[in-house]
């Protein structure tokens, strides 16, 4: 796909990944991805903010085979699948000079033979002239890495903002115009990238509100040209409370475990409260990581295997703690044949979180009657809490 005319003299570059399916060895990409770098004509300067995924910078070089010069290279993350191209692209144009933070430059010099006198370094505030045209730098640290910044294009009201309001979305359309299939994308690069530093964000959001912006261009998915969109659904995944939402990864290794928690879903069910579930043995982990942006209870359900949790239940207990979700209450149900720690041994896990343990349910084999009470009274805990 070539270049992609935003408004006059500024342009999407970049490449579409119709068929990653995994990042960072651990992130699923259902639907793929794009790297996304921009391209911005002054009256006198021309700059690329960002480039592109290595495997994919000869997608980059054809956008580029009609721009005969260069002038800046705006490095806003120095995470390869937007920094990675960068000595492919400063060896055509030897004359373009690097723009990137103070943070940043280290990174950038342990990846590559980068020679500091082709670097300029900015600061929050700082702003660059192209000729009629110009950037202002905003550091904003934690969105993701220590050192990623930000830049706006003040004549045009754009704002460049590199992984932050991104979403793993492999489209041909240039604007986030199917606003439900991207929402969905953007609340799960959310939950799974940005979540864990939500405190940070917040702060940074707030720093947006008097801006006139107009329109975002993230270094993944689609361009907003709707930016209230975006924003919007940030405050909410950032600041409002919970929801009156459980979410039960569960493992049933002789379908007794499973009994307890369709158990637990009809008795909620029944109450009012919205509950999924996940299978970890097949769950996407990206779908988990999404509900619990605003689950304001989990559930952990698991068997009890060499006197602990089932491991992919650790690994649910793991990456919640982790992404350190605004999650309030966790409780525990299960299945067990002589005895165990599952409950120690999760609650050891999620170190990270101020969760208050309501009274876990566990039961010895096939759970009976007065288990079904049990769940039902844990049920009724829930939607108690759910609703103060």
């Amino acid at each position: 796909m070539d270049k992609r005319e935003i408004c006059s003299g500024v342009y999407w570059l970049g490449a579409i990944d119709w068929e990653r399916q995994l990042f960072d060895a651990l992130v699923p990409l259902p639907e793929g991805t794009s790297y996304n770098a921009y391209l911005i004509k002054g009256g006198s300067k021309t700059a690329l903010l960002d480039t592109v995924e290595p495997d994919m910078v000869d997608t980059l070089l054809h956008q580029l085979r009609d721009v005969p010069a260069v002038d800046y290279v705006i490095v806003h993350h120095a995470e390869q699948d937007h920094s990675g191209s960068l000595p492919t692209i400063l060896e055509k144009y030897p004359h373009a000079q690097v723009i990137t933070s103070a943070k940043c430059l280290p990174l950038l010099q342990d990846m590559f033979s980068l020679e500091k006198d082709r670097c300029l370094i900015v600061k929050d505030g700082d702003t660059l002239d192209l000729g009629g045209r110009t950037l202002e730098f905003m550091a904003m640290p934690w969105v993701h890495w220590p050192e990623t910044m930000v830049s706006y294009l003040r004549e045009d009201h754009i704002l460049f903002t590199c992984d932050f309001f991104g979403s793993h979305l492999a489209t041909s359309d240039l604007f986030a115009h199917d606003k439900a299939r991207v929402y969905d994308a953007a609340k799960r690069y959310y939950a799974q990238i940005m979540m864990p530093f939500r405190t940070h964000i917040a702060k940074h959001l707030e720093r947006l509100v008097p801006m006139d912006v107009r329109v975002i261009c993230p270094s993944h998915g689609p361009v907003f040209d709707d930016p209230p969109f975006i924003m919007e659904a940030y405050r909410d995944w950032v600041n409002a409370p919970p929801q009156n939402k459980v979410v039960i990864p569960y493992v049933s290794m002789h379908h007794s475990t499973k009994l307890m928690v369709d158990m637990l879903v009809g008795e909620l069910a029944a109450r009012g409260v919205s509950v999924q579930p996940f299978e970890m043995t097949v769950t996407d982990i990206g779908r988990l990581a999404a509900a619990l942006v605003d689950a304001s209870t989990v559930v952990m359900a698991t068997p009890t295997v060499l006197n602990g949790p089932h491991p992919n239940i650790a690994y649910a207990a793991f990456l919640m703690n982790l992404l350190k979700p605004k999650t309030k209450y966790l409780s525990v149900i299960g299945s067990l044949g002589w005895g165990g720690k599952v409950v120690e041994q999760l609650s050891g896990i999620l170190t990270n979180l101020k969760l208050e343990l309501l009274d876990p349910v566990l039961v010895k084999g096939v759970p009976a009657e007065k288990d079904r009470a049990a769940l039902a009274a844990l049920a009724q805990t829930i939607a108690h809490k759910h609703s103060l």
